[in-house]
């Protein structure tokens, strides 16, 4: 077993403990440190001390060890939710994305040998047991099909389905003790949220079907390239799909401008087209979920765990919105943020004109009809920061509902991606087709 694979513990009773340990030893680190500090005369914040290198190496090391909820939460977190986190925590949960510790070959053979029977292996002229990717929930191997097909295979790390519930506790709980999460935060509902979209993710079935649903819906948006499906060799743990030959999409950073600027024209062309035409948007925006066939100029689309189906009334209430915001007519965003549901009963006006503010601030790049220079606007950090002062500032963290959430964490994934390439894309042309032309 090398350095870095370790049987992944797939009781609830094993994974607890690791829990445990690790608050235990977080706890006695806190107090030694501080013990420390007050011997020297200081007066140290609580953060101060669980934020010591030796904790967050602790921490990072552990949710990489028991990957599934526990990492994914930390990936959801960092991206939907970096404005209520300490930095430090943001960082680490960022580096979780794709450096989970990888399963060992016993491990891996009896996961296949449940899901495709005995003689799994007939199935493939090769397969390569060393994964290409390690993520939160599986990890991907490729291997040739007996047709001689080129695939992708994702399997599912054993004992994460049923784990995923009581990670997602024990994760919120060990947060909150060393007080990672403001107060004010409602981080329950949003946990009940991540159990619910974990327990999504983990259903291969249910992405094998999102997968043949995109491919259906872009066959004739040539810019786009999809997996096929191969249903004899998957299961509700294991999804085979063709192999995509590219370049992760953060590498065309170095490309020439007019590249760019088309691959971020054409995903946000996709965005809006997925929550106006599909009703079905892939809301998870990380970028190892996007590549770039440079041969033949695609973007090939990975992964649709993440897919969430929006009903006429949501769709309806973000046409509204964008038609109000570039009108100016706060009364009218005002309504439509109503009918998203983003209102709670409680809250203030000033917390309410907060909200407002904040949306108007996304929809900037809307307001011109030019291309929009998303690095230079710094409008990714803009929103990051007033989001903070919302969150922490005003004492206030406004959880919007759960399919809104989950459409920013979308927009707001585009809106970094297209930072990163340094992309100029004119938003207002991509948008103007689904506007209210009555408002």
């Amino acid at each position: 077993m090398s350095a870095k694979e370790r049987n992944l513990p797939t009781h609830r009773i094993s994974r607890f403990s690791k829990f445990a340990s690790l608050a235990t030893r977080v706890a006695g680190s806190v107090i030694t440190e501080g013990t420390k500090q007050l011997a020297q005369g200081n007066r140290p914040k609580a953060k101060d001390l669980v934020l010591t290198p030796q904790n967050i190496a602790r921490l990072t090391d552990q949710l990489a060890h028991l990957r599934g909820a526990a990492m994914k939460l930390g990936q959801m977190l960092s991206m939907d939710a970096g404005d209520i986190l300490e930095p430090e925590l943001a960082n680490i949960l960022a580096r979780l994305r794709s450096d989970a510790d990888p399963l060992p070959a016993k491990q891996l053979n009896q996961v296949l040998e449940n899901s495709l029977g005995i003689n799994w292996k007939v199935e493939f002229v090769t397969f390569n047991f060393k994964p290409l990717a390690s993520a939160s929930i599986g990890q991907v191997h490729q291997a040739y099909s007996d047709a001689g097909d080129k695939l992708a295979i994702k399997v599912q790390y054993p004992g994460i389905r049923k784990s995923i519930d009581s990670d997602v506790d024990n994760v919120g709980t060990l947060l909150n003790i060393v007080g990672l999460i403001p107060k004010s935060v409602d981080y329950k509902s949003l946990l009940e949220e991540a159990k619910k979209q974990l327990h999504d993710e983990a259903d291969y079935d249910r992405e094998a079907d999102y997968a043949i649903r995109y491919h259906d819906a872009l066959k004739e948006h040539s810019h786009f390239v999809v997996p096929k499906i191969h249903p004899q060799v998957s299961s509700d743990s294991v999804l085979a799909m063709d192999f995509i030959e590219g370049v992760s999409i953060e590498q065309i950073e170095g490309y020439d401008q007019s590249t760019r600027d088309f691959v971020m024209h054409s995903l946000i062309e996709l965005m809006f087209k997925e929550l106006f035409d599909f009703k079905m948007v892939q809301t998870d925006p990380n970028f190892a979920n996007y590549l770039y066939v440079e041969q033949t100029c695609q973007i090939g689309l990975l992964d649709f765990g993440a897919t969430r189906e929006y009903s006429d009334r949501f769709s309806d209430g973000y046409r509204s919105a964008f038609t109000s915001v570039i009108n100016h007519n706060e009364q009218g965003l005002n309504k439509a943020l109503e009918q998203i549901g983003f209102f709670s009963e409680t809250i203030l006006p000033d917390q309410r004109q907060a909200i407002l503010n904040l949306v108007t601030m996304a929809c900037e790049p809307m307001l011109v009809d030019e291309d929009y220079d998303f690095k230079a606007s710094g409008l990714a950090q803009r929103l990051r920061e007033a989001g903070t002062i919302l969150s922490m500032e005003q004492e206030y963290w406004h959880t919007p509902p759960a399919d809104a959430l989950f459409l920013h964490r979308k927009i707001g994934g585009m809106y970094l991606l297209a930072s990163r390439l340094g992309a100029k894309v004119n938003i207002r042309r991509l948008v103007e087709p689904y506007l209210l032309s009555d408002s």
